[in-house]
């Protein structure tokens, strides 16, 4: 794919960068053709003390002007640089970081093999691996999940015992995997009274303060409409659906009647990506047992 729109950019930039070489070839041919005179002044005087002379440039220096102009018409026939020619070498930043990738993964690869050989509690309590699984994380998982993996607004705790996909080894690793999409449909075609009672319904279930009349109202709006569904007739929630259990003390929005509500009226989307293809089988695994480990203390 051409990283330029259309080929005029592509042709703007082979005329810049061919232009500027051949403005500073023309400049070294203007000055070696330039007439001086040692030991005459220009007439320029600063301090009362220095004063321009009328001498040529060393000549060592004039050729360093010329190695690099030789060196640029070189460096651009092999390499890329002037648009979208790729280089007689066809060299690329891509390929060369595949090139170092693959080198590094061929030197750890045997360490990869022990772990994916090994059961995944066993890996979480291998202080070698849960080393390799700490940077992993702070690589990659901690601008959402934080540097302590407490989480935030929207993003799970994972050192606590509330899994809303499952907290099952295999579980770990099929979400790290394939990643996770949770999705809370909107129900403002409810209204905004029947929404405040389930608000009040669903912090009765986790013994937060409500007002008793709507929570009642709420329970039987609960079944309704149609929240039992994913969360269950006691509202405990369902793994398999990613619906979370309202009856516990995590909340992953808040807890408070107004968030509540907006979560009711408006749903709710969070998605976890997959890592499998950026990140591959054995780092996963190797993450997969890292978070094991950080929900078992």
């Amino acid at each position: 794919m051409s990283d330029f729109v259309n080929d005029f950019w592509n042709l703007y930039v082979i005329v810049i960068v061919l232009a500027s070489i051949l403005a500073c070839a023309v400049l070294l041919i203007v000055q070696g053709k330039a007439t001086f005179t040692p030991g005459k002044t220009m007439g320029h005087v600063w301090d009362e003390t220095l004063e321009e002379y009328n001498n040529p440039m060393p000549k060592w220096w004039s050729w360093m002007f010329v190695i690099t102009v030789v060196f640029a018409l070189v460096y651009l026939a092999l390499y890329p640089g002037l648009g979208n020619f790729k280089g007689m070498l066809g060299w690329t930043s891509v390929g060369q970081h595949k090139v170092e990738v693959d080198t590094m993964d061929a030197k750890v690869k045997p360490l990869y093999d022990k772990y994916m050989a090994m059961d995944l509690k066993a890996v979480s309590a291998d202080k070698t691996a849960m080393e390799m699984g700490k940077r992993l994380y702070l690589t990659y998982c901690m601008q959402c999940h934080g540097a302590d993996a407490r989480g935030a607004k929207g993003f799970p705790n994972l050192t606590d015992a509330d899994w809303q996909w499952g907290g099952q080894p295999e579980q770990i690793v099929e979400t790290i995997t394939g990643g996770r999409m949770g999705v809370m449909p909107p129900h403002a075609q409810l209204g905004g009274e029947t929404i405040k009672d389930l608000a009040n319904y669903v912090r009765s279930l986790s013994g937060l303060p409500n007002d008793s009349v709507r929570a009642t109202k709420g329970q039987a709006a609960f079944t309704e409409a149609g929240c039992i569904g994913c969360h269950g007739a006691d509202g405990t929630g369902m793994q398999a659906l990613g619906a979370p259990n309202l009856t516990d003390k995590v909340w992953l929005y808040g807890s408070s009647e107004a968030v509540i509500t907006e979560t009711i009226t408006n749903g709710r989307q969070n998605k976890m990506p997959a890592w499998k293809d950026f990140l591959g089988e054995a780092k996963v695994r190797l993450l997969s047992a890292y978070v094991l480990s950080l929900g078992a203390k």
